[in-house]
This record gives structure tokens, C-alpha cells and sequence, in this order.
């Protein structure tokens, strides 16, 4: 009931106001379980893909936006719950993976659709990096539900890190076909074949997005990026330090 409300409300005016398109909706099957794989690009992913299907899609959050304190924690909590969220918990030994992995075998025992990225993170730079073969894989095998490749095209530039007013222009949406790993069933506890199912759905979604794939987790680039960017910003601060020395010395000697 709060879903379809909210999925009318919100899927309604983003079809209204940004005009998605897509291609491949017939991809999706009508009734049972399935897992919409796919890039990462922007926030606004977990909106847009929902809004232009039929059926219920529900991604997974962290807890922290449930359980927030307040007014404002609880109208955050009903949104998140509304357009199908579900909370999971990132703490205890394996952190959210576990939890990831718990949450998506649930929603797919109940013959629905269960959304997931497998980077595990948004790109930083609107590249493909490789995906993580902890949450994807294992619930694909654990459920033998099949994986259903997803592209999101030009959602990062709707609203880019630093803009408040979102550019009203149409992403886009391609879906796949289907990708059965039933020959792997039972064997979610095999590295080589959890990493091989992986790196295949992967190669798909960088066939349907066109975008540059990187070899390395989006986590990893994240770091790398904020570490320059403090390095950039030592070396600047620094520069700037020995140019007020200089010019202090060039004023003690007037």
C-alpha cells in the first residue's frame, strides 16, 4: 500500500519531469524472482529504475537511514520503506556483504525482484569498475534466480557532486536479456566461480553502457582519488605558506 503510493508519487513525477528512456523492459519477466544487476552512477539510480517498471524492485540501504533520531529520522525512514528499500545492518565480522547477501535470498524466496550494484559503490568518475563477487554471485547462487543486466545512462549528470538543482534532461535505461547461472548452483562458496559469474555480468552491463571499464574496485579508485586530492591540497597549502615567508622577508628588508 505505502509502496504503490509511493512509487505513484515519486516514479510518476520523475517520468513527468526528466522523461527516462528505455529499452528492453520486455526483459523483465512478468511474475518470479529475478536480479536487476547494474552500474552505479548517481543516488538517483535507485529511483529511476523502479520508476519505469511495473513491478515492485526493492534495493538494499544502510540501517543508518531507519534509524535515525527525530522528525526528520522517521520521514526518512517512511521514504526509504515506501519506494521498497530495506535496511541492512554493516555491522559484525562480515559487515553488510552478509547482510546484502540475507536480504536479497529473502526478497527473491518471494518471487519478487531484488536490486543490486555490484561495484558496491557509486563510480567516482562515470567509469565501469570491477564488481565484487561477495554480494552479486552468492545471491544469484544461493537463489537460482536468474541475473538480468542493467545499464543507467547519464544519470550521474542530473545532479553532480556540488549542484543543489538537479538539470532536467532525459538518462537513460537499458535492460538485458537475462543471464542463467544455474550450472553454478550450490557453489556460491567457490571463489574462482563466484568471481567468474562476476566479471560475466559485468562485461554485459559494460556492453549495454558503453562505458570504459577499470580493473579495480570503485572503492579502491575513491581512495586514490581522495588521496590526491589531500595531496593537492598539502602542496598548495604549503606553496602558499612559502610565498607569505617570502614575502614577509622581502618586507623586513625594504
Amino acid at each position: 500500500m505505502i509502496y504503490g503510493a509511493m512509487k505513484f508519487a515519486i516514479g510518476g513525477s520523475l517520468k513527468v519531469a526528466f522523461r527516462p528512456w528505455v529499452e528492453g523492459l520486455e526483459n523483465i519477466p512478468d511474475e518470479g524472482p529475478a536480479i536487476l544487476a547494474s552500474n552505479h552512477l548517481s543516488f538517483s539510480d535507485s529511483f529511476f529504475l523502479p520508476a519505469v517498471m511495473d513491478r515492485k524492485l526493492t534495493f538494499i540501504a544502510k540501517a543508518e537511514y531507519f534509524t535515525s533520531p527525530g522528525v526528520k529520522g522517521k520521514l526518512t525512514a517512511a521514504f526509504f520503506k515506501g519506494v521498497g528499500q530495506l535496511p541492512v545492518d554493516r555491522s559484525g565480522s562480515r559487515g553488510a556483504g552478509e547482510a546484502a547477501v540475507k536480504s536479497g535470498v529473502d526478497v527473491l524466496a518471494r518471487g519478487e525482484l531484488f536490486g543490486i550494484y555490484p561495484e558496491g559503490t557509486r563510480s567516482p568518475d562515470g567509469r565501469l569498475y570491477r564488481g565484487k563477487p561477495g554480494g552479486l554471485a552468492r545471491v544469484a547462487l544461493a537463489s537460482g534466480a536468474p541475473v538480468i543486466p542493467v545499464a543507467m545512462i547519464d544519470t550521474e549528470k542530473i545532479q553532480p557532486p556540488g549542484q543543489v538543482v538537479p538539470k532536467l534532461m532525459r538518462p537513460g535505461i537499458k535492460i538485458g536479456k537475462p543471464l542463467d547461472f544455474s550450472r553454478y548452483y550450490g557453489m556460491e562458496n567457490d571463489r574462482f566461480i563466484l568471481r567468474s559469474v562476476t566479471d560475466e555480468v559485468m562485461y554485459e552491463i559494460m556492453r549495454l553502457s558503453g562505458q570504459e571499464y577499470v580493473d579495480i574496485y570503485a572503492t579502491a579508485a575513491k581512495r586514490r582519488i581522495a588521496d590526491e586530492d589531500k595531496a593537492g591540497k598539502a602542496a598548495e597549502s604549503a606553496a602558499a605558506e612559502q610565498k607569505r615567508k617570502h614575502e614577509e622577508a622581502d618586507g623586513s628588508g625594504s
